[in-house]
């Protein structure tokens, strides 16, 4: 069988001469000239091949492929996010099925079998920018803590999620493709960490309700408005400009977006 290609970091395998994986299952042409082999052989014929069934063993299922890239090295590390930082340019433009992998290849400045040492297809990769946006995007909503005060918290949240859509547009602009799409691609990675995220969060706000630190409001609602409200600067950021001549981009256009955000919700939330 063929050995396993040899990482792109090493100097020998570097440029084309570095395969992609077979896909889990997929035979190799070992694989198929062994399952031929008694065509090869004279006077082989129908009751060699009907012993040869009923003597060979039933094959176990193929393990399914990770979608994880591999990275073991710093060098590995480090070309895994060049990639994902090339794919998530890509993939924002075309889409997914609009974009290539050679496209994206280019981009990351190498070649595609480099790349799909790392990721063994689009859809893994595809997959592997948004759960990086998602894990960004959750950090600081993990850092609310029932023991903070609301205002910083919800302030700090706020903020963190603003400066966001300021530095990382592009993220956000795919994950609402996604999403409008139905997460046909994302919706397990959502209901791993995505759903129980937010359901300890509200959970925060009910307590902080039950307190009396925060106005009697619906949670999830209070969530979805502190989503809106600061994301709609990336997904919307053409609109946004062409009305105000101004993106995030503009220091004192950020501010005085992030002041609003800040006054409108807090003023609304948090008791007088």
């Amino acid at each position: 069988m063929p050995s396993r290609p040899a990482s792109p970091s090493d100097p020998a395998s570097a440029g084309d001469f570095a395969r992609a994986p077979r896909p889990a299952g997929a035979r190799d042409r070992g694989d198929r000239h062994g399952a031929c082999a008694h065509l090869l052989v004279p006077g082989s014929g129908a009751k060699t091949r009907s012993a040869a069934n009923r003597s060979a063993k039933p094959r176990k299922a193929a393990a399914p492929v990770p979608a994880e890239p591999r990275a073991k090295s710093r060098i590995g590390e480090a070309n895994v996010e060049k990639i994902l930082d090339a794919a998530l340019g890509v993939f924002a433009r075309f889409g997914l099925r609009g974009a290539r992998t050679d496209q994206i290849a280019e981009a990351a400045g190498m070649s595609k079998p480099n790349l799909l040492y790392y990721f063994r297809s689009k859809e893994a990769l595809y997959t592997a920018v948004l759960e990086r946006t998602l894990a960004m995007w959750l950090d600081p909503l993990a850092r609310i803590d029932p023991d903070m005060d609301p205002r910083a918290a919800l302030t700090d949240y706020i903020e963190r999620k603003l400066a966001y859509s300021r530095s990382h547009p592009d993220c956000s602009k795919l994950f609402a493709t996604e999403i409008i799409q139905g997460a046909p691609m994302l919706r397990p990675v959502l209901e791993r960490d995505l759903v129980p995220l937010v359901e300890a969060k509200t959970g925060t706000l009910k307590r902080w309700i039950a307190e009396g630190k925060l106005a009697p409001v619906d949670p999830v609602t209070l969530v979805f408005m502190m989503w809106a409200t600061t994301q709609h600067y990336a997904d919307f950021a053409a609109q946004v400009a062409l009305l105000t001549g101004k993106t995030l981009d503009d220091p004192v256009f950020h501010e005085t977006t992030r002041a609003t955000i800040l006054k409108v919700i807090l003023d609304g939330v948090l008791p007088r």
